[in-house]
């Protein structure tokens, strides 16, 4: 992967930006360490870093043809069908490089090219005659894209710090902003980016800048159809796109490994990784998360039935794969907190967050990309709201019913915040944008609306997680559940199939019987660990005590510092999103926030 950047300016010459673009190039280099290029002239500057994984001699970037640059962060998992299809009308390539793709694909079909991608991405392409920027987005959102216009300029990036280190986008934060942080955080309302003017592409979204202004629209979403593929046909069909998905992102010319939790998402993954390196004489390298004393702390809840360890074990032993477990400890977890949020640019999921960290910047050490499972849960049905009739039923985001206990922690500068309206609009919208076609049972119909919920809030928080952690050590994490053409096949699956033989992620379980030792295959699900040590809840407690005896510190304009009190000895009364993050981390979100407030040095506005 990359990062990228870039500014069109038609107020004043590019050029006259020339001092900020090394900052801007600096804020992405951790997520392209080998490579750097830059264009500018009259009207734009592109910016690149580059991690270089496939065709590594060539691919440079920013690539010119004629009047068309592109600066492009991402992966094609079609290449061979793309070159074939190039070539095939006439195109004369000249490198193996996915980059060159993209580009003569973008000169031969223009906007029709996004059509033709399977990967992840995230592109623009300057064309100097016409005057006219292009920037796209992966349907999924896998990669991202932030921007923000001022006055006749749009300023654009990978990060966020990126638009900040341009000068022309101020850390500044309204009313909006803070009930993003406070209401929804760290999730955030899809295209929002938290900074005033600050947007981000949608997922399968593409704009067009010019003298004109900003043209945006769609060119995907998961869309209901007719389907009487059979649980037999539908187990097949889903064991062949699940497969061709995985083999597909195995491809590359640095070394690869995956991520190994021992669940069925992972396991997944990894055998079929093993079993493809295999024919070539390698031995796979699996990689797992743990924390110091966990076998002694762990302990059984509705959200985390069983420990990891046992089924890591298994399937290592199974897969025969060079295996290396990353132990972490409570300094280590904690201290990295505040690294986490330099990584996201935001407050996130606390120690959910500077865990990955961590362990990415391990795996690094050994492989340039991995394999993970993120976005199996969310397109499979497997967390507990998918399944729980009473929680699927209840009004509001399933990962997040808190509504009234995040609000109590608002400063009385911001009681004007509706703060039930405000969530209530952003799930409503969201509900009623869910495709279904007419006839549906209320079951079949509030699955479609629960997939589209998942796909649009919680996985897009996971992916910019798993982004933002993985590219800030410089590796490369590929996600090939969440092949778009996965989502596609299932979105439109009775909720029946995929609920095959009455348990999460039935239908996924049935099309991978014969890959898996049956006890990994059958494994109730299990989230991503964290850890159980009393330690740590006593050292955040003790830290969120030294952010209170200092009255000036930043958070106080915006949290309540009695309602901070109470999390000093008691609990909160729900977790503050989704199944992780319960009091340790409730405290651990708010000191991020503090920081992040310092670090950014964050104006309300």
């Amino acid at each position: 992967m990359c990062g990228i950047a870039g500014l069109v300016s038609f107020e004043e010459e590019a050029r006259r930006f020339e001092a900020r673009f090394d900052a801007m190039q600096r804020s992405i280099a951790p997520r392209g360490p080998d490579q750097q290029g830059r264009y500018v002239d009259e009207r734009a500057a592109l910016l690149h870093t580059r991690l270089a994984v496939v065709d590594v001699e060539h691919g440079t970037q920013p690539m010119r043809e004629r009047e068309y640059t592109l600066i492009y962060n991402g992966e094609l998992y079609n290449a061979p069908e793309l070159r074939q299809e190039l070539e095939a009308a006439g195109a004369q390539l000249h490198t193996r490089s996915d980059t060159e793709l993209v580009l003569r694909g973008y000169m031969q079909w223009g906007e029709e090219v996004l059509s033709r991608l399977n990967g992840i991405y995230a592109f623009a392409v300057w064309n100097s005659e016409t005057q006219e920027l292009f920037l796209a987005r992966d349907r999924m959102g896998v990669k991202p894209l932030f921007f923000a216009e001022r006055g006749a300029r749009l300023i654009f990036g990978s990060e966020l710090k990126t638009l900040l280190a341009s000068g022309l986008v101020a850390p500044e934060v309204d009313e909006q902003g803070v009930a993003e942080l406070m209401l929804l955080g760290p999730g955030r309302t899809p295209g929002c980016g938290v900074f005033r003017g600050v947007s981000e592409l949608l997922p399968g979204e593409c704009a067009r800048y010019s003298v004109r202004g900003l043209a945006r629209h769609s060119y995907f979403r998961l869309t209901d159809r007719e389907t009487d593929d059979s649980p037999a046909v539908a187990i097949e069909r889903t064991r062949q796109l699940v497969l061709d998905a995985i083999t597909r992102q195995l491809v590359s010319d640095v070394p690869i490994g995956t991520f190994l939790s021992g669940g069925l998402d992972s396991s997944i993954i990894s055998a079929v990784a093993a079993r493809e390196l295999a024919k070539k004489g390698e031995q796979l390298k699996t990689f797992s998360v743990d924390y110091t004393d966990n076998a002694r702390y762990f302990h059984t809840t509705h959200f985390q039935p069983s420990d990891d360890r046992a089924y890591i074990k298994k399937m290592v032993d199974f897969l025969g794969s060079e295996h290396h477990t990353v132990t972490l400890d409570v300094e280590e977890l904690t201290e990295a907190l505040f690294d986490a949020v330099r990584a996201r640019d935001l407050p996130g999921m606390a120690d959910v967050d500077s865990s990955l960290l961590l362990f990415c910047r391990s795996v690094k050490q050994e492989v340039t990309v991995a394999l993970s499972g993120e976005c199996a849960d969310e397109i499979f049905g497997g967390y507990p709201w998918y399944r729980d009739a009473d929680i699927r039923a209840a009004y509001g985001f399933p990962w997040s019913q808190s509504t009234a206990m995040r609000a109590g922690f608002l400063h009385p500068d911001y009681a004007g915040i509706a703060a039930d309206a405000y969530v209530a609009q952003r799930y409503d919208a969201t509900v009623r944008a869910a495709d279904k076609r007419p006839g549906l049972s209320p079951v079949e119909s509030r699955m479609k609306e629960m997939m589209n919920l998942n796909v649009s809030w919680f996985m897009q928080t996971l992916l910019d997680r798993k982004d933002r952690m993985s590219m800030a050590t410089g590796l490369e994490v590929r996600v090939p559940f969440c092949d778009h053409r996965i989502a596609e096949y299932l979105y439109a699956l009775p909720w029946s199939v995929k609920d095959m033989d009455g348990r999460e992620k039935g239908l996924l379980r049935a099309a991978v019987r014969d890959l898996l030792p049956e006890e990994v295959r059958l494994r109730k699900k299990s989230p991503y660990p964290k850890t159980w040590h009393p330690a740590y809840l006593a050292r955040l407690r003790d830290m969120l005590r030294e952010r209170m005896a200092d009255t000036g510190a930043p958070i106080w304009r915006m949290v309540k510092a009695e309602a901070c009190a109470q999390l000093l000895t008691g609990e909160s009364e729900r977790p503050w999103y989704g199944q992780l993050m319960t009091t340790p981390q409730t405290i651990a979100y708010l000191l991020q926030l503090d920081f992040w407030m310092r670090e950014y040095h964050v104006a309300l506005v």
